[in-house]
C-alpha cells in the first residue's frame, strides 16, 4: 500500500494536483516547487508522439490507435468509453491541429499491484495522425542524459499547465538511487529506473504521470525509455524521479497491444 501511494504522487485525478513530468514540475505531494523547474516550452511539433489523457495523466503514442501510459493513471482493463486523449498542440487551448479522440479499451499491466509494472495500454476509437514513438526492447538505452515532457500542475494542488514543457534529466543507477533511502528502499530493480540531480532542481511532478522519458538512439529518432511513475516530492535534493523501466516489458507491452 505504500509504494502504492508513492505511485499516485505523480499521478493526476481530475479536480487534484496532477502529476508531472520533470519537465512540467508541477508540485510535489511533500513540498510545493517553482514552477516548472528546469523546464522549457516544447515548440509546436516537437514531440508529436505525445498525449494528454482527460484523467490529469500524460502518454505516448505506441501506434496511432494505441497511447502507453502508467497502469496507475487507470482503473483495472477492459471496455472504457470514458478517457479523452489530445494530441496534435502544445497549446492546449488551441484548436488548430488539435485531435482529440476517446477511448475504446483499457488494458492495465497484468499483476499490476503499486509496486512495479507500472504501463498501461489504452486503444482509441480511431487512429491518430501523428509520428509514433518506439520503445526501447533492450537495456541499450537505459543510461545517459533523457528528455521529459508535458503537461502539468506548477504549484502545489494545482491544475495541469496549458503549455507543453520540456527538459532533461541524468540517469542515475539503482545503487545510488536505492541509498537514498526512504521510499527509495523500495525501488524494484529490473523494472524501475532512476534519473534527476543529485542537488535537485529539475524532476517530475504530479500532473504527468504516464508521460514518456525518451532519448535519441544511435540513428538519432526518438526512442522511449521510460514512464513517469513516482518520486518523493519533486525536484527535492537525493530524490529523483522514478520511471518505469520499458524495455523490461517490450514483450508485454507488444502482446497486450495485439490483444486489443
Amino acid at each position: 500500500m505504500k509504494k502504492l501511494l508513492k505511485a499516485f504522487k505523480r499521478c493526476a485525478v481530475l479536480g487534484a494536483a496532477a502529476l508531472a513530468i520533470v519537465s512540467l514540475q508541477p508540485v510535489s505531494a511533500s513540498a510545493a516547487t517553482p514552477p516548472v523547474v528546469g523546464g522549457t516550452r516544447a515548440a509546436q511539433g516537437e514531440f508529436p508522439f505525445m498525449v494528454r489523457l482527460s484523467m490529469g495523466c500524460g502518454g505516448a503514442l505506441y501506434t496511432q490507435q494505441i497511447v502507453l501510459t502508467a497502469a496507475h493513471c487507470v482503473n483495472g482493463s477492459g471496455n472504457n468509453t470514458s478517457i479523452t486523449a489530445t494530441a496534435g498542440v502544445v497549446d492546449l487551448q488551441s484548436t488548430s491541429g488539435r485531435v482529440q479522440v476517446r477511448s475504446t479499451k483499457v488494458l492495465q499491466a497484468p499483476g499490476y499491484n503499486g509496486t512495479g509494472k507500472d504501463w498501461a495500454l489504452i486503444k482509441l476509437a480511431q487512429p491518430i495522425n501523428l509520428p509514433t514513438l518506439k520503445i526501447a526492447t533492450n537495456s541499450q538505452y537505459n543510461t545517459g542524459d533523457f528528455t521529459v515532457a508535458g503537461w502539468g500542475a506548477a504549484t502545489q494542488g494545482g491544475g495541469q499547465q496549458r503549455y507543453m514543457l520540456k527538459a532533461t534529466v541524468p540517469f542515475i543507477d539503482d545503487a545510488t538511487c536505492e541509498g537514498y533511502g526512504g521510499l527509495y528502499n523500495g525501488l524494484v530493480p529490473g523494472e524501475e529506473l532512476c534519473a534527476g540531480f543529485e542537488e535537485g532542481g529539475v524532476d517530475t511532478c504530479q500532473g504527468d504521470s504516464g508521460g514518456p522519458m525518451f532519448r535519441k538512439d544511435t540513428a538519432g529518432d526518438w526512442i522511449q525509455v521510460g514512464i513517469v511513475s513516482w518520486g518523493d516530492g519533486c525536484a527535492q535534493p537525493n530524490a529523483p524521479g522514478v520511471y518505469t523501466e520499458v524495455s523490461a516489458f517490450a514483450s508485454a507491452i507488444a502482446s497486450a497491444a495485439a490483444s486489443l
